[in-house]
């Protein structure tokens, strides 16, 4: 049996890499990981982490606002932009601080250099050669923008976590997740937003209640939507930017945003604020990846190259966080504990921390009509309690999807205060297979948003039934 320097050498030490390599140690597996930027990835250090943080501080404005109608005076507020980032990156440092000694503790050996693949059981970190039996790729993604004249003049969501000043005007070109939760965070800390949407509307791959509420809101919130719309180029003046559009239209701003996608980081690449002189080193061992460069593997993460593994965003499956340290960690109780597990991408909750809120788990309405058919739709739209003395014209919106023949519960959907806590207490029921008939069986907790879920009684009119008749 050949010797090898590790069991396991994993590049990339976010959030999967991170879980995956402190599974494998766990079990008796020599580890050494690898990361060229700071440990925690993505999610920790520039995404899901100083993001929501920043969506906190962003609705105190309202929260200031509300508090009239429940008999509170409050003085003059202020915001300051650099202390809210200064302790949101004193929050980071001590994260990244507990990342360091989970690896540690765990008994992973990190190697703060970049990895490269030299061969399929060997590795280069930082010009040196270490051997492995196995090697887990788990180097996520990383913000692309389109080519576009001016393109050297916008930021990704990785820079508005640290812009130097709170931008008076901004517009964010996008309409995902990063998009409409940076419209919120922006908006609601004094900026004017602009969304640049090429598509119809929000959140395409949403259920249709879920983007016009949320659509309905952003517009509430003093957001400016201009969809079907494409940027040309941008320019350069002593007041700003300006971007033209397809149709001749210039917006100015003081900042753009481009939130239009991420791709697997694989390969080189010199983006707008960033560069990078090479990539992993997949040309060496012939790995084979799809035609958005992300990397190909099997429901045990396995690539075309049978020692090596990949999970996470550079994977291009499902790109949540979450989901990729449940590859990682399925992967190493298949590797290293003899427990053969594949992760299930069935049913998996999400979350929008847009303004209001976006959480949903299981099928769409319109998915459902595809895969099921004949379906019963439940939903719900109310101003909430709060709000009855706020006077804001806030609304929540909860839906339920359910499988006629069976009463299954096929999808929860909300958008509103809550809605992302609220639905992962329902991504249980609706992994266990829980029916309509479970669901009114539960008594409700009041008053809550949240009973709305078991209160649903009236389902709304068959837009199939009625264009048959």
């Amino acid at each position: 049996m050949a010797s090898y320097d590790f069991d396991l050498f994993t590049l990339g030490a976010g959030s999967g890499g991170v879980s995956g390599s402190r599974r494998a140690a766990s079990y008796g597996a020599r580890v050494g990981i690898c990361e060229d930027s700071r440990v925690g990835g993505t999610c920790v250090i520039r995404g899901c982490v100083p993001k929501k943080l920043l969506v906190y501080g962003a609705h105190f404005a309202e929260d200031f606002a509300d508090a009239a109608g429940y008999g509170w005076t409050i003085g003059e507020t202020r915001f300051d932009w650099a202390t809210l980032i200064a302790n949101k990156n004193r929050e980071i440092d001590r994260l990244n601080g507990i990342y360091k000694k989970l690896l540690s503790d765990s008994g992973v050996k990190l190697y703060e250099k970049r990895g490269k693949i030299i061969d399929p059981h060997t590795v280069e970190v930082g010009g040196e050669r270490f051997t492995t039996q196995r090697i887990m790729i788990a180097t996520g993604a990383r913000p692309v923008a389109p080519q576009i004249p001016g393109i050297e003049h916008a930021i990704s969501s990785n820079e508005a976590l640290d812009l130097p000043a709170l931008p008076k005007r901004i517009a964010i070109v996008g309409g995902g997740y990063i998009a409409v939760e940076f419209a919120g965070i922006f908006a609601g800390l004094g900026s004017e937003v602009t969304l640049v949407i090429r598509a119809g509307h929000v959140l395409k791959s949403f259920d249709d209640d879920v983007r016009e509420t949320l659509t309905e809101a952003l517009v509430r919130h003093g957001i400016e939507i201009r969809n079907h719309t494409e940027i040309t180029r941008i320019e350069k003046g002593a007041q700003g930017l300006t971007l033209v559009t397809t149709g001749g239209d210039a917006i100015e701003v003081d900042e753009v945003l481009y939130a239009t996608g991420r791709e697997p980081n694989t390969q080189a690449y010199a983006s707008t604020r960033h560069a990078n002189t090479e990539g992993i080193g997949l040309e060496n061992v012939g790995i084979a990846t799809d035609k958005f460069g992300a990397i190909s593997v099997d429901e045990w993460s396995q690539t075309s190259v049978s020692s090596i593994y990949a999970v996470g965003d550079v994977t291009n499956r499902l790109n949540l966080t979450p989901v990729a340290i449940a590859e990682a960690r399925a992967l190493a109780e298949t590797l290293f504990n003899d427990n053969a597990t594949r992760f299930d991408p069935t049913d998996v909750p999400t979350a929008v921390f847009s303004q209001p809120p976006v959480a949903t788990v299981g099928m769409t309405e319109a998915e459902a009509r595809i895969k099921v058919g004949a379906i019963d739709v439940y939903r719900s739209r109310f101003r909430p309690m709060k709000h009855t003395l706020t006077g804001r014209e806030e609304r929540t919106m909860l839906k339920l999807v359910v499988d006629r023949a069976t009463d299954r519960v096929l999808g929860c959907h909300m958008v509103g205060t809550d809605a992302p806590e609220i639905i992962q207490g329902m991504a249980i029921a609706v992994k266990c297979g829980a029916t309509k008939k479970q669901f009114d069986q539960t008594i409700g907790i009041h008053p809550t948003a949240a009973e709305e879920f078991v209160t649903l009684r009236d389902k709304l009119p068959d837009p199939v039934a009625k264009a048959a008749e």
